[in-house]
C-alpha cells in the first residue's frame, strides 16, 4: 500500500546524526534505507562488540576488528568463531564508509549492509557462524534485554519489531560508517598547517611517497590512501586491484591456487593475483601486510616495492625496480608511520 505525504510526515524518526569530519573529509554517502542516528550508531557500537552474535556465544566483531589496531587482529589470517582460519587478514575499518567496494578479491559487495551478511553467515569458512547456531536464536537472546529493546525503539522508531536480524545488521553498518580517522601528524602537517607535525625524516619521506621517481601514489592516492572512494554526491567510484608481484609460483605469474585474488570471481586470466587496493592509514598498527599477511614489517613492505616485485607476467606494470638508499628506505617507513591516528586508535566512542 502506498504511503501518502501526510502519512510519511506521522512516521517517527531519530533525530539526524551529527558528523565530526576531519578536515579535508567529504560527507560520506549514506543509504536511504538506513539514514544515520546517534541512536542507530551507539545501538551498532554495542552490537559490534555483542558475542551472542556468534554461534559459540564467545566471538563478536571486535574479535577481528580490534579498535587499537585501527580495526584489524594483528593475525596474518582471521580467526572464526569456530577456531576456523579465514584465508585472508582482517582489512582495516577505519574510513570504511567511504570504500567504494568491500572484501580483498571481489568488487560485488558495493554496502556495509551487504557485507555484514557475510562474517555473520558464512559457512565456507565459518567467521561468526549465525548459520549453525540460527540467526533467530541470537535475536531472541537480545529481545530478552530491556537495555536492547529500549535501544532498537530508539534506532529504529516507528518499526513495529524493531529487533530483526535486519536491523542488527543496519545498527552495524551505521557504527561502521562512523570509524572515521583523520587526525594522523600528516592530517596536522597538511589541514592544519602545522609545521611541526612531521620530523625531518617524515617530511622527505612524504616528498618520496608523493614523487614520480617512487610512484607510491599511483594506487595510494586520495584522502584515504586507498585509491578511488564514494561520498556523498559521488558514490559511482569502482574500487582499484592491482597485482603487486608477490608470488609467482609456477614462473607464469600464478598465485597460489587455494587464493588468487580478482580471477577467483571473474575468471578472467587478466585478474590474476589482483587485490583491492587498502588504506595506508593506521598502517603502523595493521601488521602483518598484504591480503594474506606474508609481510611482517613496514620495512619489509618497502623492500618488496623496491625490488619491484617478483616481476611476473601478471604483476602491475607500476610495480618495478627502485633505487632507494637506506635513508631514503627509513624516511619512508617514517612518513607512513606519521599517518597513525592515535586518537582514533584510543576513541572511547568505538569501545
Amino acid at each position: 500500500m502506498a504511503v501518502n505525504a501526510a502519512q510519511a510526515a506521522d512516521t517517527p524518526s531519530a533525530p539526524a546524526y551529527e558528523w565530526r569530519l576531519p578536515p579535508g573529509f567529504p560527507r560520506p554517502a549514506v543509504p536511504a534505507d538506513n539514514p544515520m542516528s546517534a541512536a542507530k550508531v551507539e545501538l551498532g557500537r554495542r552490537l559490534f562488540h555483542e558475542t551472542r552474535l556468534s554461534s559459540t556465544g564467545r566471538y563478536a566483531c571486535a574479535s577481528c576488528h580490534r579498535p587499537e589496531l585501527a580495526f584489524t587482529d594483528g593475525r596474518a589470517h582471521a580467526l572464526g568463531a569456530t577456531g576456523e582460519s579465514v584465508k585472508h587478514s582482517a582489512m582495516s575499518l577505519a574510513n570504511v564508509a567511504y570504500n567504494p567496494a568491500f572484501t580483498w578479491s571481489g568488487t560485488k559487495v558495493r554496502s556495509l549492509e551487504s557485507q555484514m551478511r557475510q562474517p555473520l553467515f558464512n559457512q565456507h569458512p565459518v567467521e561468526m557462524g549465525l548459520t549453525l547456531s540460527g540467526a533467530g536464536a541470537a535475536v531472541e537472546a537480545l529481545s530478552a534485554e530491556a537495555p536492547y529493546r529500549n535501544q532498537f525503539a530508539a534506532a529504529f522508531p516507528g518499526d513495529a519489531a524493531p529487533i530483526s536480524m535486519a536491523n542488527v545488521i543496519k545498527a552495524i553498518a551505521a557504527f561502521e560508517r562512523s570509524l572515521i580517522s583523520g587526525r594522523s601528524p600528516f592530517d596536522r602537517y597538511v589541514y592544519d598547517d602545522d609545521a611541526t607535525a612531521l620530523s625531518d625524516s617524515e617530511k622527505r619521506g612524504m616528498a618520496l611517497f608523493f614523487s614520480a621517481r617512487v610512484g607510491c601514489t599511483q594506487c595510494h592516492s586520495g584522502f584515504n590512501f586507498s585509491g578511488p572512494v564514494i561520498y556523498e554526491g559521488h558514490e559511482k567510484q569502482a574500487a582499484l586491484f592491482a597485482n603487486t608481484g608477490l608470488y609467482d609460483v609456477d614462473g607464469r605469474g600464478s598465485y597460489p591456487a587455494h587464493d588468487q585474488g580478482l580471477i577467483d570471481v571473474t575468471h578472467r586470466a587478466a585478474d590474476m593475483g589482483k587485490f583491492r587496493v587498502p588504506t595506508l592509514r593506521n598502517v603502523a598498527l595493521t601488521a602483518p601486510y598484504m591480503h594474506d599477511g606474508s609481510v611482517a614489517s613496514l620495512e619489509q613492505v618497502i623492500d618488496h616495492y623496491a625490488r619491484g616485485g617478483r616481476k611476473s607476467p601478471h604483476q602491475d606494470s607500476r610495480i618495478r625496480p627502485l633505487s632507494l638508499s637506506p635513508t631514503e628506505r627509513a624516511d619512508l617507513v617514517a612518513f607512513l608511520r606519521s599517518l597513525t591516528d592515535r586518537e582514533f586508535a584510543a576513541d572511547p566512542r568505538f569501545r
